[in-house]
Order: structure tokens, then sequence, then C-alpha cells
């Protein structure tokens, strides 16, 4: 992983620790390890933010913060992983999750209708909660996994190729100088006069 482009559209540790609103917890902003781009800290914050995207609850962002703090991994890249939860996945990422928990728990009775409604919500509940909430774990967790043996991999991949790509520079330069001795010693001197 490039870390230049991630520096590019991330914020910095000064810019957050500099906004007002996060007064209150600057001293945990402060620790050096949440802001490190490294092969840890990026498929460890994958995992977070992927983890929390399935959560079904509100301010899931606080609780992938929380946790980048906790597992020292990267806080940015955390909180913005959670969007993949958004106003036009979520339907279909708790409705998966739903029905993938309902499944695991050998759940048959399905609900006959859906209706988006408060009324209906709070009626059905009891049947909704447990396995979206089962659902949403397992759903998290396998999210949270793929992620950080995606980013772990790719990153590993990235490092072998600039290795490579290192090696071969150095070997290109190696064989530019023999060729420039061998050319040098070639030449006679009544040949350069």
């Amino acid at each position: 992983m490039p870390k230049e482009l991630l520096r590019r559209y991330l914020p910095s540790a000064a810019m957050v620790r500099g906004n007002r609103a996060l007064r209150p917890v600057r001293h945990w902003l402060a620790r050096p390890d949440i802001w490190h781009l490294n092969r840890r800290s990026v498929a460890g914050a994958a995992f977070v933010g992927l983890f929390c995207a399935f959560l079904p609850i509100p301010l899931q962002m606080l609780v992938a913060a929380a946790l980048a703090i906790i597992f020292h991994v990267n806080l940015p890249i955390s909180v913005a992983l959670v969007w993949v939860t958004n106003p036009l996945t979520i339907g279909p990422m708790f409705y998966f999750s739903y029905r993938l928990g309902a499944w695991l728990l050998g759940r048959t009775e399905a609900l006959q209708s859906f209706q988006l409604d408060l009324d209906w919500l709070i009626a059905n509940l009891s049947q909704l909660a447990y396995p979206l909430v089962f659902g949403s774990l397992v759903c998290g967790w396998v999210a949270g996994v793929t992620g950080f043996i995606v980013v772990r991999v790719a990153w590993r991949a990235h490092v072998l190729r600039r290795w490579q790509e290192r090696r071969e520079r150095r070997r290109l330069k190696k064989a530019a100088a023999r060729l420039a001795a061998q050319l040098e010693a070639s030449v006679t001197p009544d040949q350069q006069g």
C-alpha cells in the first residue's frame, strides 16, 4: 500500500487534535501509534472498521474510534471504513445479516410482511433482534478478517514488488558500469587520439 496515497487522503494527527469538538479526548488522540501507517496498523484498522460497519447500532464511528485507540491501530482508516455502511448499503447489508443470522440459528419462521414504520418494528423486534445481531456479528467478523488478510497480502506484495524493482535497478546499474568499463578497455590509445 503506498503510504503517500493514504497520507494524501487521511487527515493528519495535528488537524484532528486541533478540532475543538475533540478537546475532551485530545490526550487519547496524542498517542502516535494510532496515526502510524504500517502493515500491522492498517490491517488492524481494516478489521476494526469493517467489523464496526456491520454493527446494527447508531454511532458506529465512535465504536470504531474507541476500538482503534484500544487496539493501537490507525484511527482515520478505522473510522473511514465504517462508511461501508451508508444510506445506500445499510438496507441490503442488514437484511443479509438478518437472513444469515436466522439461517444460522435455524429460525425457519420468516416475517410474513414488512412495513417501514416504528410501530411494526417495535411489534416485531423480538423476532428481528437476535438473528440480526447474530448475523451482523458473523458478517462483521468475516468482513473484518477478510479486510485484514487482504491488506496484509496487498501490503506484502507491494513491498516485494518494490524490492524487486530496486534489485533490478541495481542490477542494470552494475551491468551498465561493466559495459562502460569494457568499452573503455577496448578503446586503444591510437583510437583515443
